[in-house]
């Protein structure tokens, strides 16, 4: 497929984030997708993808990813972002402050016929605790594995 093909690609899967329509993510991303940065508590495939912005969207119910820079090749996408939103649900242990954030990621996505077969990637889950008023440093137990505890069920 051409780079604009994959281009699209991934503008029709942030636009489906943004929008929660986590059905983009079956359309847009292979079976056997390799996630070499996912969250530390997401599932692999697919439906791990949809499992954390499912999570994330509970957190942050008006989260939008506005796409600052994109580089693409007939093979790769690469999207420097902006992520905002504002803390409505508990997310990874704090619970809601009504704080809005704001913090950069980037994302590398590798295509074959369309669909997403590797990503990389990273935001800043570091400087949305610190916008949510949370030093991670300082609690018994971090966010991350109160978040994990929460999604295991215990």
């Amino acid at each position: 497929m051409s780079r604009e093909d994959n281009i699209a690609a991934q503008e029709r899967f942030t636009e489906g984030v943004v929008e929660g329509n986590f059905d983009v993510i079956d359309e847009v991303m292979a079976d056997d997708i390799v996630d070499h940065d996912p969250a530390p508590f997401q599932d692999p495939g697919p439906e791990g993808f949809k499992q954390f912005f499912r999570y994330l969207h509970n957190a942050f119910p008006d989260l939008n990813i506005e796409p600052e820079h994109m580089v693409a090749t007939d093979d790769d996408v690469a999207v420097a972002y902006t992520l905002t939103g504002t803390h409505q649900g508990e997310f990874l242990g704090v619970e809601p402050t009504g704080r809005t954030i704001e913090v950069r990621g980037v994302q590398i996505a590798r295509f074959r016929d369309t669909q997403i077969v590797e990503r990389w990637g990273s935001s800043d889950e570091l400087g949305i605790l610190q916008q949510l008023g949370v030093d991670p440093t300082e609690e018994d137990k971090g966010p991350i594995d109160k978040a994990k505890d929460k999604l295991s069920g215990q």
